[in-house]
């Protein structure tokens, strides 16, 4: 599962030198077993009251987890028989307004429930609530700074790589290009539930290995980017009927997981992430290497960054924010 965060849901890659952790295994065959019903709370990590959202940080089978529950869209499909098969309970009444409780039939009252186990020590930061800064970063200092704690860091992607391999979650695969230069994987995000177009929201994985983010692009990727674009816009299209006018395409920068990957949502969703600090458009980008060649090699970019980040460290010790 696409967990944003580059780790694995196993546990670290030993080719790493890193110590293996122990697997939280659910069974997917009995899908009425409550893997929560021991799930120790520790804390609440954050919230939405908009998006009615919570992410909440304890321990599952003993080990260190986080649960993300989400209020799953009210789609047009469901309101009749939302209407026909709900409790209403009045709470109040004046003039032309009124107000109720609507306790929904129990199939129709879903709460989208993800579950990270083992989590580490950055998934738990990856959702916890803190303070952003914007980072300025030139191409001297991704060099400088940037490159080498990248480098440092002990991100492993062998979920990226299970996927590309077929070894996990080849059911979920909407369409895949075998070919190893311009090819790709196209699949659902984990965070939509597929029941409706308005939050739609798919991941495209490619399947070069030594590209991790929009900084190793250049002018050699244009057709590895319009591969993407070209093939990704016609099978949404054909699939689910959302012609490419209707799609936000885009990169992130900083990524979560140095695997270049590119999200596709529906327009009209507010997708987190999607904000002019960090989403960079897939046409922008190919324009932009088209004009120069090597513009990711030395343009200068910005992105948010949490107070905590070993990287902001990095900036702030080399006096660069």
């Amino acid at each position: 599962m696409a967990d944003g965060t580059g780790e694995t849901k196993g546990g670290e890659d030993k080719s790493l030198g890193l110590k293996k952790r122990r697997s939280f295994h659910i069974d997917h065959e009995d899908t009425k077993e409550n893997v929560l019903a021991d799930f120790s709370l520790s804390s609440v990590l954050n919230y939405s009251v908009r998006d009615k959202r919570i992410f909440i940080h304890g321990k599952l089978d003993g080990q260190e987890a986080v649960v993300i529950l989400e209020k799953t869209p009210i789609g047009e499909d469901i309101l009749e028989e939302m209407f026909r098969g709900s409790k209403l309970e009045a709470e109040m009444s004046n003039d032309i307004y009124s107000t109720y409780k609507l306790q929904p039939p129990a199939h129709l009252n879903e709460i989208k429930t993800t579950v990270v186990c083992p989590a580490t020590e950055k998934h738990v930061k990856k959702y916890q609530r803190q303070e952003r800064h914007l980072v300025k970063e030139t191409g001297e200092s991704y060099s400088s700074i940037t490159l080498p704690y990248i480098e440092q860091q002990s991100f492993s992607l062998q979920w990226v790589y299970n996927i590309l391999e077929k070894k996990a979650e080849a059911d979920r695969i909407l369409f895949e290009d075998l070919d190893q230069e311009v090819g790709f994987v196209l699949l659902p995000d984990f965070k939509w539930d597929q029941k409706q177009l308005d939050d739609l929201f798919l991941l495209a994985l490619v399947r070069q290995r030594k590209i991790k983010s929009l900084r190793d692009l250049n002018a050699d990727h244009l057709p590895l980017l319009r591969n993407i674009y070209e093939k990704g816009t016609e099978v949404i299209m054909r699939h689910y009927g959302l012609p490419a006018s209707k799609l936000r395409i885009y990169f992130h920068y900083q990524p979560s997981y140095y695997h270049l990957h590119i999200h596709f949502n529906a327009l009209n969703y507010e997708v987190p992430g999607s904000s002019v600090e960090r989403a960079h458009l897939l046409l922008d980008v190919i324009e932009n290497l088209v004009s120069d060649p090597q513009y990711y090699k030395t343009r200068t970019l910005y992105f948010p960054i949490s107070e905590d980040d070993g990287l902001l460290n990095r900036f702030k010790e080399a006096r660069k924010l």
